[in-house]
């Protein structure tokens, strides 16, 4: 009963009115949402609203990250527009189920760890580029289809969008001035919805993007044969699906944890995903990830806990059922202003703020990744560059700090104290340190202030010790670490250097 108890976290303090609150703005912000990423993709729009029940639901009960909401997200949809258009919808499924697959096994083999790689550079282009899109992808909705083309909405209904969206944003702002007993972006959607239904005002509603009449998920078994040739076109897509999600996914759980000061569980949060997304294959689901907006809506909220994506998921879920026409009817004006509102809260100012203090190269990664955020719609490859080039800047910075102090010691036997970092960055420089013809017949390189990381740097060393011994001269490596003595003997196969460890030094010799 205790493990039914902590897995759905009811030991914790929860405040349920909080929680079927933020629930009930959550699912207002993710229905529209998910219907315009569906038909973005060429799917049927109740494949996004099934998407955002499943995955909701799922994540919230069995997720890693109380508060973190999960639904049809557009960072996995725009991956399979191109699937869905050259094999259809029953390949998208099955790629979805595919890549719930992969998420489990990232989770079960606890590879979730790999997200502390990401610097926090990389973080802050993230979060800023995210947070560009959010707000660019609301400047489409002032726009409207006529006559089959798409147009600019123009005079009283460009005004009245306008209006209604600025009242949004006030709200916003204004009511918690007033009350903290209540959600400001539910309130101010409750207005706006209100003001416009009072008054007959002819502006932009959630029909006008999509019908969402229809009934429960429908079981089915994706229509493809299972052989190696349909393995062939969706492992790809299945792949990029499973490392968008988990990304995006990972960096929101992160994000959260800062937020709340607690510490959710990343490989958790991997299972959980991939459950989601396999039944999302099997329930005529478009597949989902992590949704930042919706999360940080849903914090704001004063949600803490796991029932308000419960209360979401089963809310989109009776609207779907029962509540058609009254959604229909919801101004698009109140969910764009609630939307801009969050891409400002999401946006990271702090960065603007300390942008002086940080390293160029901080800066420039920054930029890199939030350019390719918004440009590309790509958070995988947007965070995947970041971290390369970081680890690049991070290896050249290395490379540089690898030097040597020389004296000459007793009986004229010279010393080379080693300062810094031996790896494949500074080999070449670490070679460049010796001059074999020169130097007097026995030498000592002492590593007390350095490390042995990687075969460039054993193979440096025995490229310095190959020369002294062609002259008949005595190398002799001292204060090498345990980690290092080791690397040295495991690679004796394809090196020369000859390890004998002193007693008295605790050190390897070359004779």
């Amino acid at each position: 009963m205790k493990k039914v108890l902590n897995l759905f976290d009811f030991s914790q303090k929860v405040n349920y009115k909080n929680e079927v609150l933020a629930g009930f703005t959550v699912a207002m912000t993710m229905i529209p949402e998910s219907l315009s990423f569906a038909i973005l993709a060429g799917l049927p729009p109740l494949t996004g609203l099934y998407a955002a029940i499943i995955a909701g639901f799922v994540t919230s009960v069995f997720g890693g990250r109380p508060g973190m909401i999960s639904g049809g997200a557009g960072a996995t949809v725009i991956v399979l527009i191109a699937l869905m258009r050259s094999h259809g919808i029953e390949y998208v499924f099955a790629a979805v189920a595919l890549a719930g697959v992969i998420q489990i096994l990232v989770g079960l083999f606890k590879w979730a760890k790999f997200i502390r790689l990401v610097p926090q550079s990389v973080m802050y282009g993230f979060v800023n580029g995210l947070a560009i899109v959010i707000f660019m992808s609301q400047v489409g909705q002032f726009k409207t289809s006529f006559d089959g083309q798409t147009q600019w909405l123009v005079g009283e209904s460009l005004y009245t969008m306008l209006g209604l969206v600025g009242l949004t944003i006030g709200i916003v702002i204004g009511f918690p001035k007033i009350s903290k007993a209540l959600p400001p972006s539910l309130v101010a959607i409750v207005v706006v919805f209100a003001l416009v239904s009072a008054f007959g005002l002819d502006t932009k509603t959630v029909s006008d993007i999509a019908s969402v009449e229809g009934g429960l998920p429908p079981f089915h078994i994706p229509a493809v044969s299972l052989d190696l040739e349909v393995l062939k076109v969706i492992l790809p897509y299945a792949v990029i699906v499973a490392a968008v999600g988990l990304t995006e996914g990972l960096l929101t759980l992160n994000l959260v944890d800062e937020i709340t000061g607690t510490k959710g569980n990343g490989n958790r949060e991997c299972i959980a995903q991939g459950g989601s997304n396999i039944a999302n294959g099997f329930f005529f689901g478009m597949g989902g990830c992590p949704m930042i907006a919706q999360t940080l809506v849903n914090l704001s909220s004063g949600s803490r806990a796991r029932l308000s994506g419960i209360v979401a998921s089963v809310t989109i879920l009776l609207i779907v059922l029962f509540g058609a026409p009254v959604i229909g009817r919801l101004p698009m004006a109140a969910l764009v202003g609630v939307m801009v509102m969050v891409a400002v809260e999401t946006f990271e100012w702090a960065s603007l703020r300390i942008i002086g203090k940080m390293p160029k190269s901080d800066i420039l990664i920054g930029i890199l990744v939030a350019a390719i955020t918004v440009l590309l719609h790509n958070l995988a490859l947007a965070v995947l560059a970041g971290v390369i080039i970081s680890a690049l800047v991070f290896a050249w910075e290395s490379a540089k700090r690898i030097r040597a102090r020389v004296h000459i010691g007793e009986n004229g036997v010279k010393h080379y104290e080693i300062f810094g970092p031996l790896f494949f960055g500074s080999a070449m420089t670490f070679a460049e340190k010796f001059n074999a013809g020169t130097d007097p017949s026995h030498i000592v390189i002492d590593f007390r202030q350095s490390r042995l990381a990687d075969m460039s740097a054993i193979e440096a060393v025995n490229g310095v010790s190959r020369k002294y011994r062609e002259m008949g001269k005595i190398v002799e490596l001292r204060h090498l670490s345990p980690d290092c003595r080791r690397l040295l003997e495991n690679a004796q196969a394809v090196i020369d250097v000859n390890i004998a460890e002193d007693p008295g030094y605790r050190v390897a010799v070359e004779k």
